[in-house]
């Protein structure tokens, strides 16, 4: 699978799309998951920054778009931060709202399910190999997964974490260990102090969307060391 930056010459094909992905995907479902890509449509359409993956938006914008109160806006900005479609870059500070990025690749790995609805032509465009030396980032075709167990609900998680991004994987993820898991929290045992805070600061979101596609309980993520 592929998806082209969504920048220069091509730019406004390569938005269809991924809008297009969304929007297939979201007519697949029942009107829970309707409801729920209808907002982050619209988000994207209003106020999305394409070129530099920014969504610079308060919560009582979101809830004036959504036609919704900032509670709902809460729950469903947490509901897509656990899909792992969308993640903050940076939090709000006082006179400054929160500035969000999508994850497109997760975004389109989601909705592949639909692609043959949309077109053969769709199809081909997403799965074919890119080019040498071009602005297409590339969707690596899932390679050979590590051993699942239907049981082991850690190594299932692993084996999601690697086949999303097996270089990530082999860099952090597979150094982990589960200690803990219970009360909707995992408990996670890095090797070092350093890669245990790097992971929480950079990764926590793409564990908890891995988490939450095995264990829907699991609702939050915390790293330690045995330092």
């Amino acid at each position: 699978m592929q998806v082209a930056k969504p920048v220069g010459r091509n730019a406004p094909a390569i938005k269809y799309d991924i809008l297009s992905a969304l929007t297939v995907h979201a007519l697949s479902g029942d009107k829970h998951r309707q409801r729920s890509i209808l907002r982050i449509i619209a988000l994207i359409t209003t106020r999305y920054n394409w070129r530099n993956n920014e969504l610079s938006i308060g919560r009582e914008e979101i809830a004036r778009l959504w036609s919704v109160n900032e509670r709902t806006v809460k729950r469903e900005m947490a509901k897509l931060r656990t899909l792992g479609w969308i993640a903050v870059k940076r939090p709000a500070a006082r006179g400054r709202v929160a500035v969000y990025e999508l994850d497109l690749k997760q975004l389109m790995i989601d909705t592949s399910e639909v692609w043959p609805t949309i077109g053969s032509d769709f199809q081909a465009r997403m799965t074919e190999e890119p080019e040498v030396e071009t602005n297409v980032v590339p969707f690596t075709a899932k390679p050979s997964l590590p051993e699942v167990s239907d049981g082991d609900v850690w190594t299932q998680v692993q084996a999601i974490l690697h086949g999303r991004d097996p270089e990530l994987w082999a860099s952090w993820f597979r150094h982990l260990t589960e200690a803990d898991r219970a009360g909707g929290m995992v408990t996670l045992m890095a090797p070092s102090r350093f890669m245990a805070d790097y992971i929480a600061q950079k990764w926590t979101g793409r564990l908890l969307a891995a988490y939450s596609r095995v264990d829907p309980d699991v609702r939050s993520v915390r790293l330690e060391t045995a330092e």
